[in-house]
C-alpha cells in the first residue's frame, strides 16, 4: 500500500493508520541528515517515538548527501522496503543508500536486514532500538565486506552501542569499503565483459525412479563443459537436494537469498539452473534479482546458436529458441533478455509483448516451412546415394564422445574436432575405402546429451533423418569418462525415441589410452563392442574389420558394380 503526501510517498503497511500519523511520518521527508552520521539525535529521537506511538516499524532510505529518498512503514516485526528499481551499482562499489529503520524492542539486525544489505548492496543498515519511554536505545550496524577465505556471509556485524554514544563515521567507513572492494576484486584481475556463472543443481529426488540417474558430481561436471563451451567462466557451485521442486523458486525462497548473496561473494553476473525452470519459476527468480538467469535448455540452445553453421543448422536452432522462448515471453524478465532482447514494456493498443508473441508464431511458421524445403533436399541427396547402392554406417553417441575425430582419421578429412560439447551440429558425410576395397558412406551426426530441450531435438530431428537410412551404427562412448554408463542409457534412449532401437549396433569405445589395461580388456570383452583411441590410426583396424563384417559378411548389403567414387558427398 503506498500514499502521496505533497512530493513524497509513504509505502508499507499503512493501513489503519490515522491521518495525523500518515502526516507525521510523512514530515521525515523534511529531515537531513549529516553524511557522516548514521542518524541525528534529533531525526532519532522523532523516529522512535513516533514508531512507539503507531507500534510499528519505520524504515528511511538515506543518499550519501543526507537526503532521504524513501520512507515506509512496517509491522511490530519486520519491513518490506519499497521497490526502487534493480539496477546494480556500479562495480566495486555500493548502491549510495543506507538503510535505517527501528526495531520496537531493542533487538539486533535480523536476518532480513542483512539480506537486504547483501542484495540490493546498500551502504550499510543500521537497526535504532526503540527504549521503553519511545526514545533511542542501542544501535546496531553492520556492512559488507570483501570475500575472505573460509567466509561464509558477505557481512560484517559491528558491536552495538548506546544510540548517544555513538562515534561511527558513516561517510569515512563506506569510503574505505568501497576502496577496499576495488583492490580485491576478482574483476581487477579478469577481463571485463565475460560473463561469470554460479551453477545452482538441483537434486530432485522424486525424479529418480526408472532410469538411472546422473550423478551430481556427474551434472556438475557436464555444466561446466556446456559453460567453457558457451564462453562462461564458473565461479562457483550451489547444491540442493529435494524431494520435490520448489513451485515458485525451484530452490525455495530461502536458499535462493542464500545463492543469491553467494553469487555477490564470488562476482557472478549469471545464475544457470539445472534442471530446466518453468515458465513461472523463470518469471519469479528473475524478478527476485537483477542477475541474468538462465537454465541448462537455454545454455544448450546458446550453444548450439553460436556454432550452428549451415543455413540449415541455424533456421534449426532459432526454430528451437522460439519454441522455447515463446510461453516464457513475460514483460522485464531478465531470464530471456540473452534471447529476446529488448521485449517487454508497453506501447499504444497492443502491448509489445502480444506483438512479439504474434510476432514469433508467424516466424515459427515461416521457419517450418523452410526446414521442410531443407528435409525434401536431403531426401534426394539419400536417394541418389541409395540409388548406387552403397551402404551407409553412422556414427551416434554422447557429446563430446570423438565421433568427429574418429571420422576424420579414418577418411582423412578435416571436419571441426574440438575438445567441447557439440562441436559438430551440422551432419557430415566422407566416403570411407574398407580393408577388402569396399566401399561405404559414414556419416557424422550431432552428439546427444541427457535431457535434450524437447524443442531443440524435435527441431534437430530433420538432421538426424541420416540415421534412418543407416545400414550400420556406431556407437562412440568415451571409456575414460566416468559416467560412460549414464551416456549410454541417455544414447540408447534416444535412439528409441527416434525409432532405431532396431538398427544394428556396434559398440566402440573411444580413449581407451586413457584407461588402464584391466579397464579396457573389461570394457572391449562386451558382446558387439570394439575398442579404439581415434587418434591413432593404428588402433582402429579391428573397427574396420567389424564394420565389413557386419556390412557385408553375411550381404546384409548388396554393393552394385561400377558406383561411382568420391572423396566426399554433401550432407
Amino acid at each position: 500500500m503506498s500514499s502521496r503526501h505533497g512530493a513524497h510517498e509513504l509505502t508499507g503497511n499503512l493501513e489503519g493508520l490515522k491521518p495525523s500519523d500518515l502526516k507525521a511520518i510523512e514530515r521525515i521527508y523534511r529531515r537531513q541528515i549529516p553524511p557522516e552520521d548514521i542518524l541525528s539525535d534529533e531525526l532519532a529521537t522523532y523516529l522512535c517515538g513516533l514508531s512507539r506511538s503507531i507500534e510499528r516499524q519505520i524504515g528511511l532510505l538515506c543518499n550519501r548527501r543526507g537526503e532521504i529518498e524513501h520512507v515506509f512503514v512496517g509491522d511490530s516485526s519486520k519491513l518490506m522496503l519499497p521497490d526502487f528499481g534493480r539496477l546494480r551499482a556500479g562495480h566495486g562499489r555500493f548502491r549510495g543508500l543506507r538503510l535505517v529503520h527501528t526495531h520496537l524492542r531493542n533487538e539486533p539486525l535480523s536476518r532480513d536486514d542483512l539480506v537486504d544489505l547483501a542484495l540490493l548492496r546498500l551502504d550499510l543498515v543500521s537497526a535504532i532500538g526503540v527504549g521503553g519511554d519511545g526514545r533511542p536505545a542501542d544501535m546496531y550496524v553492520a556492512h559488507l565486506r570483501p570475500a575472505r577465505e573460509g567466509d561464509t556471509t558477505p557481512w560484517e556485524i559491528l558491536p552495538h552501542t548506546p544510540f548517544y554514544r555513538r562515534t561511527l563515521d558513516a561517510a569515512a567507513l563506506v569510503d574505505a569499503l568501497e576502496d577496499e572492494f576495488l583492490r580485491v576484486s576478482p574483476r581487477t584481475r579478469k577481463a571485463e565483459g565475460k560473463e561469470r556463472a554460479l551453477l545452482v543443481v538441483v537434486e530432485i529426488l522424486k525424479r529418480k525412479s526408472g532410469a538411472a540417474a546422473v550423478a551430481t558430481e556427474g551434472r556438475v561436471a557436464e555444466l561446466r563443459e556446456l559453460c567453457a563451451t558457451a564462453g562462461v567462466e564458473v565461479v562457483g557451485v550451489v547444491h540442493q537436494r529435494r524431494q520435490d521442486p520448489d513451485p515458485r523458486y525451484l530452490i525455495g525462497k530461502g536458499k535462493l537469498e542464500d545463492t543469491l548473496i553467494r553469487a555477490m561473494q564470488l562476482d557472478a553476473n549469471l545464475l544457470i539452473f539445472d534442471p530446466e525452470l518453468s515458465a513461472g519459476q523463470a518469471q519469479s527468480v528473475s524478478d527476485f534479482t537483477d542477475l541474468k538467469v538462465i537454465d541448462r535448455s537455454m545454455l544448450i540452445l546458446d550453444i548450439f546458436a553460436q556454432r550452428a553453421r549451415s543455413r540449415d543448422g541455424k533456421l534449426q536452432v532459432e526454430l528451437a529458441q522460439l519454441r522455447y522462448t515463446l510461453p516464457r515471453l513475460q514483460e522485464k524478465n531478465t531470464m530471456m533478455s540473452r534471447l529476446t532482447g529488448g521485449i517487454g514494456g508497453r506501447g499504444p493498443g497492443e502491448t509489445k509483448l502480444e506483438i512479439n508473441r504474434r510476432r514469433a508464431h508467424e516466424r515459427i511458421h515461416r521457419l517450418e516451412e523452410e526446414i521442410e524445403r531443407y528435409a525434401a533436399q536431403r531426401q534426394g541427396r539419400r536417394k541418389q546415394r541409395t540409388n548406387r547402392g552403397l551402404p551407409i554406417v553412422a556414427i551416434v553417441g554422447y557429446t563430446n564422445a570423438g565421433k568427429s575425430t574418429l571420422l576424420n582419421v579414418l577418411t582423412r578429412s578435416d571436419v571441426l574436432a574440438e575438445d567441447k560439447l557439440f562441436a559438430t551440429l551440422d551432419p557430415t558425410t566422407r566416403r570411407l575405402r574398407l580393408p577388402k576395397e569396399r566401399e561405404i558412406i559414414i556419416a557424422d551426426t550431432v552428439g546427444f546429451i541427457r535431457d535434450l530441450p524437447p524443442d531443440l531435438a524435435r527441431a534437430f530431428r530433420a538432421t538426424l533423418e541420416e540415421l534412418d537410412e543407416a545400414d550400420l551404427l556406431l556407437h562412440v562412448v568415451d571409456a575414460a569418462d566416468p559416467e560412460y554408463e549414464n551416456h549410454i542409457d541417455a544414447v540408447d534412449r534416444i535412439l528409441h525415441d527416434l525409432e532405431l532401437g532396431e538398427t544394428p549396433r556396434v559398440l566402440v569405445w573411444n580413449k581407451l589410452d586413457r584407461v588402464s589395461p584391466a579397464h579396457a580388456e573389461v570394457l572391449t570383452s562386451r558382446a558387439g563392442s570394439v575398442g579404439i583411441s581415434a587418434l591413432d590410426r593404428n588402433t582402429l583396424q579391428p573397427l574396420q574389420e567389424t564394420i565389413e563384417a557386419h556390412l557385408f559378411a553375411r550381404f546384409r548389403v548388396q554393393v552394385k558394380e561400377g558406383a561411382e567414387a568420391n572423396d566426399a558427398l554433401p550432407s
